[in-house]
């Protein structure tokens, strides 16, 4: 009786199978860096394959830095029925800049247009940016950077 041999077709397509994975992997990686996304899925035959990137934030604050603007929390009740008051979309973190040391996206007296971004706000490791709803000059910036914020507290206003 001779003997057969294996059947080597199944271990070579499971071996490329793998091989295409990693090079989809590599891929999607690659666009995660080039577009400055935080996460990227896809599902192709299927498979479905997630990649994300973890991102912390720090905010460094100089030992000089004097805030923009500085509120009297009796004040707030008030500040919220303001015309020109941006509230925040949701609970979060408030950052002033894109990162940690970078200029802040404004300052009071800043003139924004609508849907310039106003701030960013983390919320489950995620960075939203904050468009400005009009156009107008910024005259008060209610939030520290870095500052928890909850969902409607005011955060700019603008006139």
């Amino acid at each position: 009786m001779t003997r057969q041999p294996e059947n080597k077709s199944a271990d070579n397509s499971a071996a490329n199978l793998k091989s295409d994975d990693s090079a989809l992997i590599r891929e999607l990686a690659l666009l995660l860096d080039e577009t400055s996304l935080t996460e990227i899925e896809i599902e192709r035959a299927g498979l479905r394959v997630r990649v994300a990137r973890n991102i912390t934030v720090s905010a460094a604050m100089p030992a000089s830095f004097q805030p923009a603007a500085a509120v009297a929390p009796a004040a707030g009740a008030d500040l919220a029925k303001h015309p020109g008051v941006v509230p925040s979309p949701m609970v979060g973190t408030a950052y002033w800049a894109p990162e940690p040391g970078a200029k802040p996206f404004i300052d009071v007296g800043t003139k924004v247009s609508a849907g310039q971004t106003l701030l960013i706000i983390e919320a489950m490791k995620t960075m939203n940016q904050i468009p400005s709803p009009r156009a107008g000059t910024v005259t008060q910036i209610l939030v520290e950077d870095g500052q928890p914020v909850e969902f409607g507290e005011p955060l700019v206003i603008i006139e």
